[in-house]
């Protein structure tokens, strides 16, 4: 079974060494000449073809949009080919041959106006342009033989979360797309499988991955949006457990296998690891750890699999505890005398019990909610949405409940703003009563619920207790969902590198620059597999500014962007200091990274001198891959890289809630 023989790749105690790290992905085997001759000659003639085949198809948007199923093979075997990522030459060859005959086999079907892989029943694999860097992006789906196209009813589908692969390229990806189904294929069921960008847990663009490619199968299949099942094992399972915590609202069930779910613990338990955290790396392990966003899981029934004998039991158990201090007991199914597998009689009753589960669906307005967060990335649970927290990083609670006495209670920790949204057709409250409304003992007016049974209410927080409306004279600036931090979050969503092509700066400064923006560019290609959209600063337009969280590296010498919005950001930075409201550092050897809103365009963030914050020791354990920068940090490029950090650190800290400078000592 493939689940988890590629989950115990990069444990033991050489893999705690921050000096020296071993690569990943690993350094390939080459080709023989015959085979890289025929494979650049295939490739060639694709992109011929599909470059006439882009601009036959510009008056047909409905076709074209289907090109990207066929440029994913082309872009898996151009990869593998660019970077040297064969693995077991021989297999792989004949793998890439496969792939690129069958997308010249689509080609042909879609320019006579017949994508036939869209009526086709079975394994399936596909590929969809992402958002983030106009990257395709793979992923496998399992269509029921049940299915045909054009069907009214939906269908329930299965999210399944792969475990680690270090050699786990593109194309060996679409080879077992197109040749295993996985290890649960339900009845009447479409199983997606995610790709979720190569061997991150399912994290940052891995995250966002779960969306865009959930969004792309919407637009061909019917899905009920009541019964979709999210589940995986080893690494797969940790993107599981992740998943249900932090948006335990969407799903119908949950079933995570083995993995981790949290960094702390597991990485002492598993790893061996003495952790010696910074402040604020011991705060951001909130954004991930599903441990402390267990009662979420109120929402999302969940079942949790471990193997006996295995190690990765650690995850459900560590779950299970916390559960306990909600008031809950988690569901483990326990394979006897089992390691880091499935057990056949576990997994048969695991199958059941989510099938039951699927069969009744997710109740999407129940009459109780408990949401727990530490972060306005995670701001939804079912009717609450939060649109403020006092304090990012520290817990942020709701209960709310729907009362037979036509009242809505609700009771907050740590909350400064919120909305009660419940979609056309989906309040169950009467709607020729006004809702009676209380919120941490207070009672306000609410809103009437409209004939179109939808129901809204924007709720803040001001010194005189929650009202209808924002305080008066309260800041425009303000962190919320998708514009909170951290830097790693400026990720998650399109973005463009801009490089200095003004001034050079100092000479260590310009160097660190230099070599800090290709370890960027290069390792964003290699563990998140895609190319980083980049252009040199007078190059930039008001369209990129528009649209993409800008990445601008250099100082305001060289970089003019820089320069242009220094003025509004909350440090001082010129050719010879660099201040903070604190502390002033020498700009001939001190940089700042930071996190912001563009002040160009509020709506987006602005990051200065960084790239995703773990670096090469990081991606030896998934579980080590969380953020390990905040909003802001100082660093001193005296102290050369390494595979740990981009240079010394010399302080760091998070904004206030309105993006302000404040006091940041733990």
């Amino acid at each position: 079974m493939i689940l988890g023989s590629m989950g115990l790749l990069g444990d033991g105690p050489t893999d705690n060494q921050t000096d020296t790290a071993r690569p990943i992905p690993p350094k390939g085997s080459p080709l023989s000449l015959e085979q890289q001759e025929s494979l650049e000659q295939n490739l060639w003639s694709l992109e011929q073809d599909l470059q006439d085949a882009r601009n036959a198809l510009i008056t047909h948007p409905e076709l074209a949009r289907h090109l990207s199923d066929i440029e994913v093979f082309h872009d898996a075997v151009e990869t593998a080919l660019a970077y040297g990522e064969f693995f077991a030459p021989e297999k792989e060859y004949g793998q890439a041959q496969e792939q690129l005959d069958l997308a010249a086999r689509r080609l042909t079907h879609l320019l006579d106006g017949n994508p036939a892989w869209l009526r086709q029943t079975g394994l399936v694999a596909r590929g969809y342009v992402s958002r983030i860097d106009d990257s395709i992006q793979p992923y496998g789906l399992v269509i029921p033989k049940s299915w045909r196209p054009g069907q009214p009813s939906p269908l329930r589908l299965d999210i399944w979360f792969h475990g680690r692969g270090e050699k786990l390229t593109e194309l060996s990806f679409l080879n077992q797309r197109l040749h295993n189904s996985g290890p649960f294929t339900p009845q009447n069921t479409i199983v997606l499988h995610l790709y979720g960008r190569y061997c991150n847990a399912n994290k940052f663009a891995g995250e966002t991955d779960l969306f865009e490619a959930l969004d792309h199968v919407r637009q061909d299949y019917l899905i009920d949006e009541n019964r979709i099942v999210v589940r995986g094992f080893s690494m797969g399972g940790a993107a599981c457990w992740q998943f249900a915590s932090h948006y335990a609202g969407l799903w119908a069930a949950a079933a995570p296998g083995a993995g981790f779910s949290e960094t702390k613990e597991f990485l002492n338990f598993f790893q061996g690891e003495q952790l010696n955290p910074y402040w604020w790396e011991t705060k951001l392990w909130n954004l991930y750890d599903a441990t402390v966003y267990a009662e979420n899981l109120f929402q999302c029934p969940t079942i949790a699999y471990s193997g006996e004998v295995d190690r990765q039991k650690q995850a459900a158990d560590i779950m299970a505890r916390f559960l306990e201090q909600e008031g809950m007991q988690l569901t483990h199914i326990i394979g006897p005398d089992t390691g880091h597998r499935y057990h056949p009689d576990a997994k048969s009753e695991i199958e059941q019990r989510i099938d039951r589960i699927a069969a009744v669906g997710r109740d999407p307005v129940p009459d109780k909610i408990r949401f727990t967060t530490y972060t306005l990335r995670y701001h939804k649970m079912k009717w609450i949405q939060l649109d403020g927290l006092e304090q990012h990083w520290e817990r942020a609670r709701v209960e709310a409940t729907l009362t037979s006495d036509h009242t809505v209670k609700i009771q907050t920790t740590n909350v400064s703003g919120m909305t009660i949204h419940m979609k056309a057709g989906t309040c169950p409250l009467d709607i020729s009563k006004t809702p009676l409304l209380t919120i941490d003992g207070q009672i306000l007016p609410s809103n009437r619920i409209l004939t179109d049974r939808s129901w809204t209410v924007r709720l803040f927080k001001t010194p005189q207790g929650w009202s209808l409306s924002p305080p008066e004279n309260s800041p425009q600036q303000r962190k919320q969902h998708g514009l909170q931090g951290p830097i790693d979050d400026a990720f998650m969503d399109r973005f463009l590198m801009v490089g200095p092509g003004g001034w050079p700066m100092h000479e260590s400064t310009g160097k660190w620059v230099s070599g800090e923006m290709a370890h960027a560019l290069r390792h964003w290609r290699k563990q998140f597999r895609g190319t980083p959209r980049f252009k040199l600063d007078h190059d930039v337009t008001e369209e990129d500014i528009r649209s993409s969280n800008l990445i601008l590296w250099g100082d305001p010498r060289s970089n003019s962007l820089i320069r242009q919005i220094m003025p509004q950001l909350p440090i001082r930075w010129d050719h010879h200091q660099l201040s903070t409201p604190d502390t002033q550092y020498p700009s001939s050897h001190h940089v700042p990274v930071l996190v912001y809103p563009n002040p160009l365009n509020p709506g987006k963030y602005v990051v200065i001198n960084s790239g995703f914050t773990y670096r090469e020791y990081d991606y030896l354990n998934n579980a080590r891959q969380v953020p390990k920068l905040p909003d802001w940090a100082i660093l001193d490029v005296s102290i050369p890289p390494s595979p740990r950090w981009p240079a010394g650190i010399q302080d760091g800290g998070f904004f206030g809630e309105h993006w302000e400078w404040k006091m940041h000592a733990p």
